[in-house]
């Protein structure tokens, strides 16, 4: 039977598209929608021209994470199909060849990217291999994203030489209970609160002060209180502090659970710039009997018409500056902002504002 040019193609198309879909880490990769969009791998434009500042890549395998947190897109008992969505966002698969040659001929806004492991027996071995690849293969400064729970003692002096100057550790959560309740005992999961605690300690040692970036989300049940002194101790630790705002991610344990409110983020966001640029101390601030921040211990409005505060906090570029900008990973483009992509204009430092009130 003969078979006509246009089936071939057809059936080649189909056969990459399966490829693509089943295909594992180190020589397939995620990389968030943000990202696919500026190497031309997906289509669609940015609201307000908010371009994607680092190039984030995630190992993928066929049976996935094997961690369980209750927030989490990625977790093994995620009840639904759409498992290529991850903060908020979807994150299509590629040949990292692929993502390696686009880098190299397109022009492109990247200033970094991200290799980021999820808990898995061959992830700290895959994301060696692509670090290595990207280092060799690209002019970009590259992080890693660990996961602890799956790393033990010499894995971080891995991660660095195979390419790696800065790494960032997702806690998430700022207490030991709100750990156990969100990502161990409370959900069946394997991570340890002392373990990861443990590792931005090491990770300090190995890549040196605030080369190192702890995640946190901001809505898991903690006080601001809580939020402030986690972030207080950290820095104090010379580690930086990377926020983010819950979003309920379709599917996952807490699917209803609702976002914080925006006084609340704006207020942490706030705290956390004050803290991390040594402008002010846990010691300088007062909460309320709640534990809501009442009193910074300075005169704020400079700090809120500046907008620095208000920003995505990430990773730097060679330049020094915000790098891994994640461009409306923690709300749509038809919600109020939580985390500037860019900095904010006059109209929004007055949005701001009023939502700091």
């Amino acid at each position: 039977m003969n078979i006509g040019k246009e089936n071939v193609s057809m059936d080649v198309e189909q056969s990459f598209k399966e490829m693509v879909t089943q295909g594992e880490s180190p020589e397939f990769v995620q990389t968030s929608l943000a990202g696919a969009m500026c190497m031309g791998l997906a289509p669609g434009k940015f609201h307000r021209n908010a371009q994607c500042g680092c190039l984030n890549l995630l190992l993928t395998y066929h049976n996935g994470c094997r961690a369980s947190c209750s927030y989490c897109g990625l977790a093994r008992n995620r009840n639904t199909d759409s498992s290529n969505t991850f903060i908020r966002v979807k994150w299509p698969t590629y040949l990292m060849s692929d993502i390696i040659s686009r880098v190299q001929t397109r022009t492109h806004p990247f200033k970094r990217a991200c290799v980021s492991m999820v808990t898995h027996g061959r992830a700290l071995d895959d994301a060696c291999t692509i670090i290595n690849n990207l280092r060799d293969n690209t002019d970009l400064p590259v992080s890693g994203l660990l996961s602890p729970t799956v790393m033990k003692k010499g894995d971080l002096e891995r991660i660095r030489d195979a390419g790696a100057d800065r790494v960032g550790i997702a806690i998430d959560t700022v207490t030991p209970e709100l750990f156990d309740k969100h990502r161990a005992g409370g959900v069946g999961g394997p991570h340890r609160w002392d373990v990861y605690m443990q590792s931005l300690e090491d990770a300090v040692d190995v890549f040196g002060s605030y080369k190192v970036g702890v995640h946190v989300i901001v809505g898991l049940g903690e006080t601001e209180q809580q939020m402030v002194a986690f972030i207080d101790r950290t820095n104090k630790m010379k580690v930086a502090t990377h926020l983010f705002s819950f979003f309920p991610e379709s599917g996952s344990v807490l699917e209803f659970h609702p976002q914080p409110p925006l006084d609340q983020y704006r207020r942490i966001q706030l705290a956390r710039y004050l803290i991390n640029e040594k402008i002010v101390s846990l010691d300088s601030m007062h909460f309320s009997p709640s534990g809501e921040v009442v009193d910074f211990g300075l005169e704020i409005d400079p700090y809120i018409v500046m907008g620095l505060p208000f920003m995505t906090s990430g990773c730097p570029g060679n330049d020094g500056l915000l790098a891994c900008n994640r461009p409306f990973g923690n709300e749509r483009a038809s919600e109020p902002m939580r985390n500037y992509p860019f900095l904010p204009e006059q109209g929004d430092i007055g949005i701001i504002r009023n939502q700091l009130r």
